[in-house]
């Protein structure tokens, strides 16, 4: 499968059909994650960030009290965000351009759309271990880096080099 090490990862897996977090659990259960917490909501899943301190969050975008991107914005900006750089992979079924374009501006790690595969979860997981991607704050943005490739040619007024690239091991 993976020459990762599982077994010592804490998810948190959030979503409101109890099914679905079942069948992600089962998955992550298949690659020897012992340590799985539930949350039905967003709310619910603040509170299991807090008191259970996840390496990784998977939550799905629809959701009653508090949706994904709203989820994802709260643990990204909120000053009693129990860590906002915990890495975030929205699975869900809302899939067209718009919606990967929210969740990734509301600041998630990794997209996965719905219905998952095995081999798709690893690879999401795989990525936010194994590439993870800095962090940058903007006057409208704070999460992980949004552009995927570096362009010489981008001339914008948020250029790499003029915003402030977050060291996460030093925070």
């Amino acid at each position: 499968m993976s020459g990762y090490r599982f077994d010592r990862l804490k998810i948190l897996v959030v979503d409101d059909n109890q099914h679905m977090r079942k069948l992600v659990v089962a998955i992550l259960q298949a690659f020897g994650t012992t340590q799985v917490y539930e949350a039905s909501s967003g709310v619910r899943a603040l509170t299991v960030m807090r008191d259970e301190s996840p390496d990784v969050v998977i939550l799905d975008w629809m959701m009653d009290e508090m949706n994904g991107i709203e989820f994802t914005r709260e643990v990204r900006t909120s000053p009693t965000s129990p860590n906002p750089y915990v890495p975030i992979i929205m699975l869900t079924g809302h899939t067209s351009a718009d919606c990967v374009q929210q969740a990734r501006d509301a600041g998630i790690n990794e997209f996965l759309a719905k219905p998952v595969s095995v081999k798709a979860m690893l690879a999401r997981l795989t990525a936010v271990i194994e590439y993870p991607r800095p962090f940058v704050r903007t006057a409208n943005y704070f999460g992980p880096c949004r552009r995927r490739r570096h362009s010489e040619d981008y001339k914008g007024p948020e250029r790499r080099s003029e915003i402030e690239i977050i060291d996460q091991a030093a925070s």
